[in-house]
């Protein structure tokens, strides 16, 4: 069975707006402008499509929708344990939320840190904002991924549990209203993306593991 088209962590702000969009136009149309707006707004937001996941096991998809940010070698200690490579997403409000597995594994590794609200495009949010972490170990590779929340975003939904083993393409979290999602990859990996590529969440190859 399919899933919906719109993901069940919006039904209440779309059905909420629906109400007041309904009550506010038997008043008058004028007054159900805004509140109509919002609710569109919502559904583009809240959307959840369907993805085929291309490529191989090796392959790395993206974890979001989205523009790289950028694209480093940094030292990775929470799960990686050394350097990796860095790949650093920004979701704008019209990007899709929801967050794809980048490779297939257990999960090994989940923690949550509180933090500030900078906006999702500065550098610097994936060390001082509050945000998530989901470490996977594919069986050869341990793969970190992180969901930083921005100056709208203040709701980060991760899902999955320390021992559950999900697929590439499966979804694991959403970030309400603008954020930005980071992957660490093992040394050696191949990256296939560079600043200012748009990208799209289980679609994009970003990336290739190493062998």
């Amino acid at each position: 069975m399919n899933r919906p088209i719109i993901a069940r962590e919006g039904w209440a702000f779309i059905a909420f707006l629906a109400v007041v969009t309904a009550v506010a136009g038997v008043v008058h149309w004028l007054l159900a402008l805004l509140p109509g707006i919002l609710l569109a707004l919502c559904l583009w937001f809240f959307r959840d499509p369907e993805r085929t996941v291309p490529g191989s096991e090796s392959d790395v998809v993206s974890p979001a929708d989205g523009r790289v940010m950028f694209v480093r070698e940094v030292e990775e200690p929470r799960f990686l344990g050394g350097k990796a490579v860095m790949v650093s997403i920004f979701l704008s409000v019209f990007d899709v939320h929801i967050n794809r597995m980048p490779v297939g594994g257990t999960i090994a590794y989940r923690d949550y840190v509180k933090g500030q609200f900078l906006a999702a495009w500065d550098e610097t949010v994936g060390e001082v904002n509050e945000r998530s972490y989901l470490g996977v170990n594919t069986g050869r590779h341990k793969v970190l991924i992180s969901q930083v929340a921005g100056l709208i975003a203040r709701r980060i939904l991760l899902w999955p549990v320390v021992g559950e083993k999900l697929a590439r393409g499966d979804r694991f979290g959403l970030i309400r209203f603008g954020s930005c999602t980071q992957i660490w990859l093992p040394m050696g990996s191949t990256v296939l993306v560079k600043p200012g590529d748009r990208v799209k969440g289980a679609v994009t190859l970003i990336g290739r593991l190493p062998k």
